[in-house]
């Protein structure tokens, strides 16, 4: 029950946030479609552990400045590889372990090493992810686990 109205408070914050009316009318009419939205995925069967991971909530808030953090670094390296072509690209393909015990937080950590630019996952290979990596340097960075054990503390797994 707490997922069903969880989701449903989710969407009406979202709902809230994206159309920033506050009319009683509009707004209980987004209640009504946030309510009629989280049924329908109630009677699909889709509010589960892993397709609403609220329980991952209080620990993404730790997780995500870090992500940003770590995007930005990566978004400068490129940004200098991009501007000075003395730097040499060196593109190099390789497999990661990925020490996540479900497959939200294999998916958590796939996609942080997909959004750092520079970096993107190829494939998930149950306990390893390979990774393709624009310079030797972000390999090292996917390849010292950092961001792996960030992944897995968000998870649930220390």
């Amino acid at each position: 029950m707490i997922r069903k109205l969880g989701l449903a408070l989710a969407l009406f914050a979202l709902w809230l946030l994206l159309s920033g009316i506050f009319e009683p009318l509009l707004i209980s009419l987004g209640i009504i479609s946030s309510l009629f939205v989280a049924w329908l995925a109630h009677r699909m069967e889709v509010i589960d552990h892993e397709g609403f991971p609220i329980h991952m909530g209080p620990r993404a808030i730790t997780y995500w400045p870090w992500l940003i953090w770590e995007i930005i670094k990566a978004n400068i390296d490129v940004a200098l590889i991009i501007i000075k072509p003395e730097l040499k690209i060196s593109p190099v393909l390789f497999r990661s372990p990925a020490s996540q015990k479900t497959e939200v937080g294999q998916v958590t950590y796939a996609n942080s090493i997909t959004l750092t630019p520079g970096t993107i996952t190829v494939t998930v290979h149950g306990d390893t992810v390979d990774v393709h990596a624009l310079t030797t340097g972000a390999a090292d960075e996917v390849i010292s686990g950092r961001m792996d054990k960030r992944a897995c503390q968000m998870e649930g797994n220390s």
